[in-house]
């Protein structure tokens, strides 16, 4: 096969075009937990510690503040992993035959 031919260039790979490639961080959404006048708070605790891995006085601080506020951000995740986890959350809640919902909200680039 002739250097014509062949598809590997026999450049010296010094002198080749330096490109600055750096990797795009992942947009990341936020997880908030919806009040509803239904679940018991009890309940809303295990699912942030089964679900989010919060320890409990997270937990009860996150359900306090979405009893009192009426949301309360959860934590923020990739996209695939935040809807994982809202999907989780809804499973084991129409399980126990409870509302609680969670919802997505892209982060603002800076926050």
């Amino acid at each position: 096969m002739s250097e014509r031919e062949n598809p590997i260039r026999t450049e010296d790979p010094r002198q080749a075009v330096k490109e600055d490639v750096r990797a795009k961080r992942p947009d990341m959404y936020m997880i908030l937990l919806l009040n509803d006048d239904y679940t018991p708070r009890d309940f809303v605790v295990w699912i942030l510690m089964r679900v989010f891995f919060k320890n409990e006085n997270d937990s009860k601080r996150i359900m306090l503040e979405a009893h009192t506020k009426g949301k309360s951000i959860v934590d923020c995740y990739t996209y695939d992993i935040a809807t994982t986890k809202i999907k989780q959350v809804k499973i084991l809640a129409e399980k126990y035959e409870h509302p609680l919902k969670c919802i997505l909200e892209v982060q603002k680039a800076g926050s």
